[in-house]
């Protein structure tokens, strides 16, 4: 063989063995919000010109699926801070209840979370609870 094919042999193998970035699988849930079907998503989950200009609730979370994929898939939402990597950005400190031991962020679940009251305003705002308690594995973003 050529050293010009076993190259570009050794090439096509490399290339094809990189991985592509892929989006985080998104679960959209279901329709069972109270705003569902509106043409509007009201997901705090994301971000974009497809959302509501309402304020978002925590209620909604995971129950405006027609409206947030139909979005999503048009790209005009996009998942709030979360690259196309999956990496997590937990935004700063600057909300009212940062640094109280509890994630206040909407786009987490688990036993690191507040107990009280989810608020839009909170999203991105409570950095050091909720990557605490991501980084001890108390919390996941609601991907799914």
């Amino acid at each position: 063989m050529s050293k010009l094919v076993v190259w570009t042999a050794a090439a096509f193998l490399a290339l094809a063995s990189l991985s592509a970035h892929a989006a985080p699988a998104v679960s959209f849930g279901d329709d069972n919000g109270d705003y569902a079907n509106d043409g509007e998503c009201d997901d705090g989950r994301f971000v974009g010109k497809g959302m509501t200009a309402t304020p978002l609730l925590s209620d909604d979370v995971l129950h405006d699926a027609t409206d947030c994929k139909a979005a999503y898939e048009a790209g005009t939402i996009s998942l709030r801070g979360v690259a196309d990597d999956g990496a997590v950005d937990f935004g700063d400190d600057s909300g009212e209840w940062a640094n109280d031991g509890e994630c206040d962020d909407m786009r987490f679940v688990g036993p690191g979370m507040t107990t009280t009251a989810l608020l839009e305003d909170d999203i991105m705002r409570d950095a050091s609870d909720c990557r605490t308690a991501y980084e001890a594995g108390e919390i996941k973003l609601q991907l799914k």
